[in-house]
């Protein structure tokens, strides 16, 4: 079975050893709640489709549909400052409640990732970050199958340039982003893997509860 996701998170119980490091592709990805989740990957990856698919509508903050809320066309770049201005302040007011929260964009930007971060810090919430690291020709392949909107070519190879500054391995990959301050990321190295993902929510908050814990998969 392959194993190429990466999991890092603090286990100080837990020797470093290969097998801890690299769990089996089908384990589910903890989501401690509340919590923020960042999607990372160049557009037409399928991180709408993984969105969609893992988390409630409710969760998850889409950067394409706020553009489109703010102007009528999610590709509208005009209105990407406005659309991100509502992102970040729903990110606050959604953790604040204690509710989980799902970014949907490339987050291709150091930038942004690091704006993400210091929003979950200063909400005492944890960040799960999620790298969707396929092909470069599978996912120009994906782009243009899309049934939606094709984002264009030359804007793909640009996210594609800037993730290659991650790494090329889902080693790498971890190891920069736990550099910037991201103790848990999951890398997704396949279409299997992307396909197979499953997640467990974990309620930081003492006592069970209605919904407080539960495993989604396709």
């Amino acid at each position: 079975m392959p194993r190429n996701r990466v999991a890092s998170s603090p286990r100080p119980e837990t020797p470093p050893t290969a097998a801890a490091d690299m769990p089996a592709f089908d384990d589910p990805i903890e989501v401690p709640v509340p919590g923020l989740v960042v999607l990372v990957g160049a557009a037409g990856t399928g991180k709408t489709t993984l969105a969609t698919r893992l988390f409630a509508r409710s969760e998850v903050l889409s950067s394409d549909g706020l553009r489109a809320a703010v102007s009528g066309d999610e590709a509208d770049q005009r209105a990407t400052r406005p659309a991100f201005g509502i992102l970040h302040r729903e990110i606050r007011t959604r953790l604040a409640a204690g509710r989980l929260v799902v970014v949907d964009a490339t987050n291709v930007e150091a930038s942004a990732r690091l704006t993400l971060r210091r929003l979950a810090e200063s909400a005492a919430a944890s960040t799960v970050v999620i790298v969707l690291h396929l092909p470069a020709e599978d996912i120009h392949a994906r782009n243009a199958g899309r049934a939606g909107r094709v984002v264009p070519a030359d804007v793909v190879d640009r996210h594609l340039a800037r993730l290659h500054g991650l790494g090329a391995t889902p080693e790498t990959i971890t190891a920069r982003l736990r550099s910037e301050g991201f103790a848990t990321v999951h890398v997704l190295s396949s279409a299997a893997e992307i396909d197979a993902a499953a997640i467990r929510r974990v309620p930081r908050a003492s006592g069970p509860g209605p919904g407080s814990a539960g495993l989604s998969r396709p």
